[in-house]
């Protein structure tokens, strides 16, 4: 069961807010929402249900025995611990078949014999409970919050069913408060409504035409591939994995609105960033954020000279990349991310702030766009052949998808109104931001004339009818967060 589909919206989505709007204690609240929470995450991974309840139940011990510990060496005893398990258990579920592949890849070529490969099934969401789960007992031993002694409000914490498959990835101390105390009114109820609905959209209208392009394209034999099919899959699949990811971050926080939490924000416009460092300022802000606050600054962020800073750089994204996916494409695709981060840090940085503002943005915007590349493809092999057929470096042979069959008006017009949409044009004429993007604090009100109220409730409710109707013709509609 996913957000995008009308068992969701029509049946448990209603049910779940009935019900909730009638309790009126935090603790009845919580209680319910996490039977919610469990019921949608069993209605899809019901045989995996086991693993993020072990996982519930070992930091809940975890935390409670580094917050009482007296000693400095019992609370990081108890932390390492509590990592170990934690990253043990992705490891195992994420992991093992990569590892074990490579290994007899080795042992092969030794004329060893080779090692079983078991079938290792990866649970829905294990990265981002995994995540949550760190984020707890590490702001625990930190003392940025109190352990739980409450364990229903612990495990709504890390199952929560908004964030629980596709993010964002929601740090402990962020919503601690919440989760004990929190409020819902019309005025939040509607922002939440109308962000949920504005995420459906971008997944649905845009993210899923998309998908079916860039999917053809890169499911084409790669001796077929001419340079402009080839440049249209790359743009398609950037636009693509832009509005499925904020599509379901907008979704996510607006269902966070209608329960009472605010989330903070994952995705603020990064395609108009004039850098690959504010590009992953504005990409999957939670990831990021967690990233630096938990690996990179810890391992001496930027404190002990630039070269450090670099390996620094690379070192956590070669982790986000394998955070990613067990495959080769996902680690080089983060190293590739954390070697423009570190050039960036270089001469070439300070060239790039003397570039006029297209030019940076070219960069930027062709650097991601190489990467989507990596990132999309199944092999390096095809990644290759990819990048081969861009820059007509190929001999492609006669193919069924030419440029004119895939690029008809439909998908013209939604890959035009990606790119408009990948901008803040249209959020800032219907929509401007009433909230800080970091810190959530509320901004000064901006007073628009009556008649674009009209327009914003129109707005949204054609998205909604809009995003209905392809629902109900059972339109292409993928989930692409199975591969992380």
């Amino acid at each position: 069961m996913v957000f995008s589909s009308l068992v969701f919206l029509f049946l448990f989505l209603p049910i779940v807010l009935l019900v909730y709007s009638s309790l009126r204690s935090v603790a009845w609240r919580n209680a319910f929402l996490l039977l919610a929470s469990l019921f949608f995450y069993a209605w899809g991974e019901l045989s995996f249900l086991w693993v993020m309840l072990l996982s519930i139940v070992l930091n809940y011990a975890f935390a409670i025995t580094i917050d009482e510990a007296k000693e400095e060496g019992a609370r990081k005893l108890s932390l390492l611990m509590a990592v170990f398990v934690n990253l043990g258990i992705l490891v195992f579920f994420k992991y093992a078949d990569f590892i074990l592949t490579e290994v007899d890849l080795v042992l092969a070529k030794l004329h060893i014999q080779q090692i079983p490969i078991p079938l290792i099934t990866l649970p829905l969401g294990i990265s981002f409970f995994t995540f949550h789960s760190l984020s707890y007992v590490i702001d625990i031993y930190r003392k940025q919050a109190k352990a739980q002694g409450n364990p229903i409000n612990l495990a709504l914490y890390i199952s929560l069913f908004p964030q629980l498959v596709a993010g964002p990835i929601i740090r402990y101390h962020d919503v601690s408060d919440q989760i004990t105390e929190r409020k819902v009114n019309v005025e939040k109820f509607a922002e939440g409504t109308r962000r949920f609905v504005i995420g459906l959209g971008k997944k649905m209208l845009i993210a899923n035409t998309m998908a079916a392009v860039a999917d053809k394209v890169f499911g084409m034999n790669l001796h077929e591939l001419t340079p402009s099919v080839a440049w249209l899959g790359t743009i398609c699949y950037t636009l693509q994995i832009y509005f499925d990811f904020s599509g379901y971050s907008d979704m996510a926080i607006g269902l966070g609105l209608m329960f009472g939490f605010r989330f903070l924000e994952n995705f603020n416009f990064p395609y108009i960033a004039q850098s690959i460092r504010e590009f992953w300022q504005r990409w999957h802000i939670s990831l990021s954020n967690w990233f630096r606050d938990y690996l990179y600054i810890p391992l001496g962020g930027n404190r002990h000279g630039e070269w450090r800073t670099r390996f620094n750089l690379v070192t956590v994204f070669f982790l986000c990349g394998l955070w990613h996916g067990a495959s080769w494409n996902f680690i080089i695709w983060g190293l590739y991310h954390g070697a423009f981060l570190g050039l960036e840090r270089s001469g070439f940085g300070n060239f790039l702030q003397k570039i006029p503002r297209p030019l940076k943005h070219a960069y930027t915007i062709f650097v991601v766009m190489m990467g989507w590349v990596l990132f999309r493809a199944e092999t390096l092999r095809q990644a290759m052949m990819f990048y081969k057929a861009m820059f007509g470096l190929a001999h492609p042979i006669p193919s069924e998808y030419t440029l004119g069959v895939l690029l008809d008006n439909r998908v013209l017009f939604i890959l035009l109104l990606g790119i408009l949409g990948s901008t803040p044009i249209i959020r800032d004429w219907l929509f401007p931001p009433t909230r800080d993007v970091k810190t959530q604090a509320p901004l000064p009100e901006v007073r628009q004339p009556a008649y674009r109220a009209v327009i914003r409730t129109a707005w949204v409710g054609a998205i909604l009818s809009l995003s209905i109707t392809e629902m109900a013709a059972g339109t292409y509609n993928p989930f692409i967060y199975f591969r992380f």
